[in-house]
């Protein structure tokens, strides 16, 4: 059985990425993202991606087992150009077209029907990805409640804060307004006597 995953408007010219495509093309899943792990090419990381994809997409839909897939093909189509200006002698200007990829990996099986999933495995396991799910949205809800009580809290305290940070202020100006000049101004004086 096939499964495809695209990807539209990868912003690196066909030309570039089909070097890439080269690589994994006939190559076991592992391989393929093993060869993506290591080349020095920049549109290896979307297509690692890519592959990571298309391996889910059968996984999850299809119940495919992932160490029996290989990689049947992959298909790089130019995508919409982007039309820039370069400046150039005398005046003038030149376009520059700024291309984009549109990539397709499909993945077959080596063995058809090998460690596949039936359709209840896959809906128990739809179920339990669901309930897991919902459990992380509670927490992160109880989380959130549990940050807004202590915000509310410290808003609390700051108000109190500054309630007390205005009365000393205001018992520092009396007790300099008490103060005068004291006894330092007697003995230590400009002009001697």
């Amino acid at each position: 059985m096939r499964v495809k995953a695209r990807l539209n408007n990868l912003r690196i010219s066909p030309r570039k990425v089909r070097l890439v495509a080269d690589l994994i093309r006939g190559l076991d899943v592992a391989d393929a993202l093993n060869q993506m792990g290591t080349a020095y090419k920049r549109g290896s990381l979307p297509m690692k991606k890519l592959i990571e994809s298309a391996v889910s997409n059968g996984e999850n839909n299809l119940g495919i087992d992932k160490n029996n897939m290989y990689v049947l093909g992959v298909l790089v189509n130019a995508g919409p150009s982007l039309k820039r200006w370069m400046p150039r002698a005398h005046g003038r200007a030149s376009q520059i077209l700024k291309r984009t990829s549109q990539i397709e990996v499909i993945l077959e099986e080596r063995v058809e029907g090998q460690g596949r999933k039936n359709q209840e495995e896959l809906e128990a396991a739809r179920k339990k990805r669901m309930e897991a799910k919902m459990e992380r949205e509670k927490e992160i809800r109880k989380e959130v409640r549990e940050k807004e009580a202590l915000a509310k809290n410290k808003e609390a305290s700051a108000n109190i804060s500054e309630k007390t940070k205005e009365k000393t202020a205001e018992k520092s100006k009396i007790r300099e307004e008490k103060k005068g000049k004291g006894w330092a101004s007697r003995i230590f004086r400009r002009k001697s006597m």
